[in-house]
């Protein structure tokens, strides 16, 4: 029964569902397959008729067209005005988002998605305006053509020969609503074009002669209506099926600092679309990737962040041969078709002796498909680069070059004291390749190995050839003796130094992966918000070496982060300021990252990115990028620990929500008891009242005085006791709704004690109450009035379950830094099954409290809750001689 009652309300999760549907607005793209074919049109003309409807319409931004139909349809309608921006002393104008999210309208046109932002506005892109503007439940419709979706754009460039730089991710376009295809017959669009409807004249001639000709036209007339009819093809099957059915085919992309790459990922991204298959994108890492030039890291960034708004997963791995890691992880991983970019290699010496990558791949993998996309237009610039990555590893050290110099006279002295014991000459070399093995190991780069082989020949020449102590070779084999010397030296150099690059990549790797199995250890024993923040900031911080804070709420809400510092890092205070709380705000409402790195509000100082779990977020993490930007790795290894830690929050979460729930059944299961309860405490005093009172009335002539008064002290029992449980029934609402306070001060012992015994004695005055306290002055910090109500009641329980008016004992003492009291009855003691209830307000058996005699008494509940809101502590125990003893505590500071 608990499982059932803690399961979740369908009811509650379908109006969530509901509630979130309704707070994400339609968008509606008008496509088409060129400009001039009439987008803006057709939206300002549908917008037109739901204005008419009454919709709240609102032109947030058109393109400044000179065309007259289309400045005829925007009379009339509500328009915001455009956001100046001056940019290299130009006035440019801008749709201006802030304006439109402040007005809030129920539909707004936004022309151009395709369109790049000037500088200094919050977003990079319009579709990332428009995006926003949707997760506020704003419908949107906006415009754009072909040639502008991210996945074509290289089919575009090949039929036009023109780069189209503005582009639109196609996971955005894909999430439309309702996408609405404006056609016109590619004659049809030239003849407007020589009419001067769609440019100036002065334009015109251009355009039709570069990129408006009739078979660009045709062509891209025709992957825009396959464009929409694939979208179409997938609504119907997404309708008859559901997606993991038809995911029967797994794509693998290899990208790389190339730019070649981006043309693969494009290439993938469609054919995926077009099998409603998913993909991965995956990148190698292995020794040559620490040696990337800053273009190639950047072109690297641009395909990684180019094969994620495509809608890739992302994956990187490591290995020193690229083929043998693609091919372990596609067997892994089930991949049916992997898809590699191939560029026309030049001839050389070491494509004799080295096989081709996608030679490679089909010897490993000859069971998949692999298709290989060329790239003729490859830059020129990527290949030189490689003479320079030679270069970075080539770096002269003192150090180094002082252990090169010590272990190759060591290895000369050993020669000659070899020679001298007249072991032969062959010895002697593999000293010298002993010594350039071991230089290869304890030194950074090849340099010192290259250096150390042509030194080693040579001085194998000087001091071990005739004639001795020249460079000299009387024997024909010693030239040859040399070179196979040099080249086994060099060999062993090379070899040792890519062991030494592959053991750090491995060391790395293990350390990452060590770092996360920690982070997850402890995030697991950890309990509490605060303490699994400060864990994660603290993990950031020293892997980082950068300052991070934490947002665990929105910002906007008054939420102030969980900062920690990294010491190198002057300026404490920044990622506390305003900007960077905006920047944050953001990111909680969109769900995105944000700030320095990114292509929204890329001012900040911070990279913040969400932590999310089950699309529901959980906090938002801010780290400092004051000395420099994240890295593709640093990203990754973030990614990992966030993942971590969404799912320690969301655990967190649950067992708070969880606690609360038990909570509130508990208080629930309190409220029924204590009401079937008093309805039946308080029927039987009111009873007495009623019936005495009517006794009274009734016979007073018959009554003689005593029986009078005797009915009248009944009334006036019961009425005491119908106070006192009125007064107890107000405190337990108070301490269990926490609106108690306990306003402490210090009060001596022995007057608390003396005036709740002067009241008992007054209520029952045959009791025979001892008290004992200490000699010395005794004073508590507390509240006098209810301290002097426990031992009220402590006292009263006693008196009503003792007999005979026994002896009842009230004691306090001093024990280190508290004030004990004691209440000691010779009673009948409280019954086994009772104690471990005998605080509580009803026993699960039904049968009543041990502090009860009229019904269900609730006056020992009520003593344990003054005692914990005083910090203090209470228990019982019967005692062996007989009767109970009561006792709590109350600290003195």
């Amino acid at each position: 029964m608990m499982q059932e009652d803690n399961r979740p309300n369908p009811d509650k999760l379908l109006d969530d569902i509901l509630e979130q549907q309704k707070k994400v607005g339609k968008l509606k793209i008008f496509f088409g397959y060129a400009a001039g074919v009439g987008k803006t049109y057709s939206m300002l003309d549908e917008a037109r008729e739901h204005f008419g409807n009454g919709v709240d319409v609102l032109v947030g931004y058109v393109e400044p067209h000179t065309r007259p139909e289309t400045t005829q349809l925007l009379e009339g309608l509500p328009m915001l005005p455009s956001k100046k921006i001056s940019y290299r002393n130009i006035e440019l104008k801008e749709f201006d988002l802030d304006a439109a999210l402040s007005r809030k309208p129920e539909l707004i046109l936004v022309d151009e998605l395709a369109h790049t932002n000037a500088h200094g506005l919050r977003n990079k892109k319009r579709y990332q305006d428009i995006e926003e503007l949707l997760n506020t439940g704003i419908n949107v419709y906006t415009t754009v053509n072909v040639q502008h979706i991210e996945s074509l754009n290289d089919i575009v460039q090949d039929i036009s020969k023109i780069s189209v730089r503005e582009t639109v991710p196609d996971t955005f376009f894909d999430r439309a609503d309702s996408v609405k295809l404006i056609d016109i017959d590619p004659v049809e669009l030239l003849k407007r074009f020589e009419e001067g409807k769609i440019y100036s004249p002065d334009r015109v001639a251009t355009a039709i002669n570069n990129f408006f000709t009739v078979e660009n036209l045709r062509l891209l007339r025709e992957i825009a209506m396959r464009k929409v009819a694939d979208r179409i093809s997938h609504e119907n099957l997404n309708t008859r099926r559901s997606f993991a059915k038809m995911a029967n085919t797994k794509l693998l992309v290899c990208i790389g600092p190339s730019p070649s790459s981006a043309k693969c990922i494009r290439w993938t991204a469609r054919t995926a679309e077009a099998f409603h298959a998913p993909w991965v994108a995956v990148y190698v890492e292995n020794m040559d990737s620490g040696r990337f030039t800053e273009q190639q890291q950047k072109t690297l960034r641009m395909n990684v962040d180019l094969a994620e708004k495509l809608g890739a997963e992302i994956v990187t791995i490591n290995g020193d041969n690229i083929a043998t890691a693609v091919a372990e992880y596609a067997k892994l991983s089930d991949i049916t078709n992997i898809v590699i970019g191939k560029s026309r290699n030049k001839k050389s010496f070491k494509n004799v002796f080295e096989m081709d990558f996608e030679d490679q791949l089909i010897s490993l993998l000859p069971s998949l498909e692999i298709h290989i996309i060329p790239d003729s237009n490859t830059l020129r610039t990527y290949k030189k680069t490689r003479r320079f990555h030679f270069r970075s590893q080539v770096q002269f050290f003192w150090r180094d070059a002082l252990k090169s110099i010590v272990l190759l006279m060591l290895a000369t002295i050993v020669s000659i004291e070899l020679r001298a014991l007249g072991i032969g000459e062959q010895n002697v070399i593999m000293v010298y390749i002993l010594s350039v093995l071991v230089i290869s190991r304890i030194t950074i780069g090849y340099l010192y190995g290259i250096f150390s082989s042509f030194i080693s020949v040579l001085a194998f020449n000087f001091f071990f050839t005739v004639p001795y102590y020249t460079f000299n070779a009387i024997q024909a084999g010693y030239p040859v003796t040399f070179f196979i010397m040099l080249l086994v030296a060099l060999f062993t150099s090379a070899l040792t130094v890519r062991i030494k690059t592959q053991a750090r990549l491995a060391v790395e790797r293990e350390r990452r992966t060590e770092v996360l199995y920690e982070i997850n250890k402890k995030l697991l024993a950890a309990r509490g918000l605060d303490s699994i923040v400060n864990l994660t900031n603290e993990y950031v911080v020293k892997l980082f070496k950068r300052t991070v804070i934490f947002y665990t709420e929105d910002p906007e809400n008054g939420t102030i982060g969980y900062l920690k510092q990294f010491s190198e890092e002057i300026k404490d205070d920044i990622l506390q300021s305003e900007s960077e709380k905006a920047v944050a705000h953001w990111v909680f409402v969109n769900h995105k990252p944000a700030g320095a790195g990114t292509d929204t509000l890329m001012g900040a100082k911070a990279y913040y990115f969400p932590v999310v779990s089950q699309k529901k977020i959980l906090g938002v993490m801010g780290i400092s990028c004051e000395k420099s930007l994240l890295d593709h790795d640093d990203r990754l290894f973030l990614q990992m620990i966030t993942a971590q830690v969404a799912m320690a929050l969301e655990r967190q979460y649950l067992s708070d929500e969880q606690r609360i729930i038990l909570v509130e059944s508990e208080k629930e299961k309190m409220r029924s008891n204590l009401l079937r309860a008093i309805s039946h405490d308080l029927r039987t005093p009111l009873t007495a009242i009623l019936g005495a009172s009517s006794a009274i009335l009734e016979n007073q002539a018959s009554f003689d005085e005593s029986t009078k008064n005797n009915l009248i002290a009944n009334i006036i029992e019961d009425s005491q006791w119908l106070i006192r449980m009125v007064e107890n029934l107000l405190s337990v609402t108070r301490i269990h709704e926490g609106t108690m306070n306990v306003s402490k001060s210090p009060e001596a012992v022995e007057e608390i004690v003396a005036e709740a015994v002067s009241r008992i004695r007054k209520r029952f005055p045959e009791s025979n109450i001892s008290v004992k306290v200490p000699n010395e002055l005794l004073i508590v910090p507390m509240d006098g009035t209810l301290i002097a109500q426990v031992l009220i009641n402590l006292l009263e329980n006693a008196v009503k379950h003792s007999q005979n008016n026994t002896a009842i004992d009230v004691n306090v003492k001093k024990n280190k830094n508290h004030a004990v009291f004691e209440v000691i009855d010779n009673g009948e003691g409280i019954a086994a099954e009772d104690l471990p209830y005998l605080f509580t307000s009803f026993v699960p058996n039904g049968k009543k409290s041990a502090d009860s005699s009229r019904g269900m008494g609730i006056g020992l509940s009520i003593c344990m809750s003054i005692i914990k809101a005083h910090h203090g502590k209470m228990s019982a125990e019967n005692r062996k001689s007989g009767g109970a003893v009561f006792q709590f505590s109350l600290p003195l500071s």
